[in-house]
């Protein structure tokens, strides 16, 4: 029996593999040798089982939401295997058995992340989503945010800076969701070191932070040009 002819959406690879298969139906009518058509037979099972699996990986990834079109820098699906492991999947590039390269793990908790990954560890550049609706895009290193990264937090608070070990760390910018905004700063996720505070109302406030608070003398600028000293 013939396969079923693929769709207009499959690789041109994969048609080619059709043809193969077709022509070696074919050919097992035009012999009486039993161990022919056993080889042929191994040929055509091994082919039509490529084929399904090329099928399965598109339909996790179509289920995943993430499509290799849409995501620049995805691996093509012909290289993706797909991982199961006790918190969830993995659909992408493997070596050695473990994630090595661009993929997506689709977590059972509803967490997801898309990007890079070596010795089965998000590394590199990546987006990971929480099932919370919080998200981040930027650098990972050993499975942690570091380096620079946008994190977006589901109360719609946002910071836009540098990271370490998975926390804000040396400088960046943390927008609140009423207007307000802290630009300065970071130590192990807490504002720490010097810092301006900008108020939704057109203030801003200059000083130093420690452990997330302010200390020391602070100087104010309000938006209508007044100065004050403010001692924490």
């Amino acid at each position: 029996m013939e396969p079923t002819q693929p769709d207009s959406n499959n690789s041109n690879n994969t048609n080619l593999i059709y043809e193969v298969v077709n022509d070696l139906e074919e050919l097992k009518n035009y012999t009486n040798d039993n161990t022919m058509i056993n080889g042929l037979n191994n040929v055509i099972n091994k082919m039509k089982k490529f084929i399904n699996d090329y099928k399965k990986n598109i339909e996790l990834l179509n289920n995943s939401g993430i499509s290799p079109s849409s995501s620049p820098g995805f691996p093509k699906i012909l290289n993706s295997q797909e991982l199961i492991f006790k918190e969830g999947k993995y659909i992408g590039q493997v070596l050695n058995g473990v994630p090595e390269g661009k993929g997506i793990s689709i977590f059972n908790n509803g967490n997801k992340y898309e990007g890079d990954c070596k010795n089965g560890k998000a590394e590199g550049r990546g987006t990971k989503s929480w099932y919370n609706g919080d998200k981040y895009e930027g650098d990972y290193r050993d499975d942690r945010r570091d380096g620079n990264g946008i994190y977006l937090y589901h109360n719609g608070d946002t910071y836009i800076g540098e990271w370490k070990n998975g926390q804000r760390d040396k400088k960046g910018i943390y927008s609140y969701i009423n207007g307000d905004r802290y630009d300065g700063e970071w130590k192990k996720d807490k504002k720490d070191g010097k810092g301006i505070y900008y108020y939704s109302n057109g203030d801003r406030r200059m000083g130093d932070y420690l452990n997330d608070e302010p200390v020391g003398k602070h100087i104010l600028l309000t938006q209508d040009g007044n100065v004050q000293a403010i001692y924490y």
